[in-house]
């Protein structure tokens, strides 16, 4: 059972949040927060596995909240909502160590799989927003910004690994892609993380385009 803290300025949100979450025995809610200070209180003494953390709130952000239980809670994942698709917040969130970002529009099904996949400790971005995230914060191609480090030690296998990972697959996507084993990907992934010093899929994604592995498209009519 994955225990979730809820974190959201509006009780309407934070109720439909729980109720959504509680008919399913994979999830216990085990506490609502309607600020970051009290998320933080909360997470301290309730120890929960994922935090939902709504991104703009009174007395503390959740920018500000995430960083402070990623300092004081380690185990805990963030999993930052929006009402916006995309702003400085989000991106804050992600750079204070939240694992993974949904806009507030996403299904409940949806929900449910970014909680998970948090949980195991791979990160979530909607799909939606990788491109945009991309062009907007990451370098141009070209650009005085040093290449991430350890792209010479990638084997070729783990460098398609990477190619098809920044094209947005999952583990059960290149296994069927490159005709592998999913635990010969997953090993691959640990592999490379370790050789480009990424924490996780979001940095590894980032690091490809960084790198001009792959090319962000523009959204069209842009």
């Amino acid at each position: 059972m994955i225990r979730v803290l809820i974190v959201d300025d509006q009780p309407l949100v934070r109720r439909g949040l729980s109720l959504i979450l509680s008919p399913d025995p994979s999830f216990e809610v085990v506490g609502e927060a309607e600020n970051g200070a009290q998320a933080v209180t909360l997470a301290r003494r309730l120890r929960p596995d994922v935090v939902v953390m709504d991104i703009r709130m009174p007395v503390l952000d959740g920018v500000a909240a995430t960083g402070e239980l990623a300092a004081a809670v380690p185990d805990c994942r963030v999993l930052a909502l929006s009402t916006f698709d995309l702003d400085e917040y989000v991106v804050g969130a992600l750079r204070a160590g939240a694992y993974g970002f949904l806009p507030k529009d996403s299904s409940p099904e949806e929900l449910g799989a970014a909680i998970r996949t948090v949980h195991a400790g791979e990160a979530v971005v909607a799909p939606r927003l990788l491109t945009r995230l991309i062009s907007t914060y990451v370098r141009a191609p070209g650009s005085d910004r040093p290449a991430p480090a350890g792209l010479g030690e990638l084997t070729p296998r783990e460098v398609e690994v990477w190619r098809l990972m920044a094209t947005g697959l999952d583990n059960a996507g290149i296994s069927r892609a490159l005709e592998l084993s999913l635990s010969t990907v997953k090993n691959h992934i640990t592999s490379l993380f370790g050789k480009l010093a990424v924490r996780d899929r979001a940095q590894a994604v980032i690091a490809a385009y960084e790198s001009g592995l792959v090319t962000a498209r523009s959204p069209e009519g842009q």
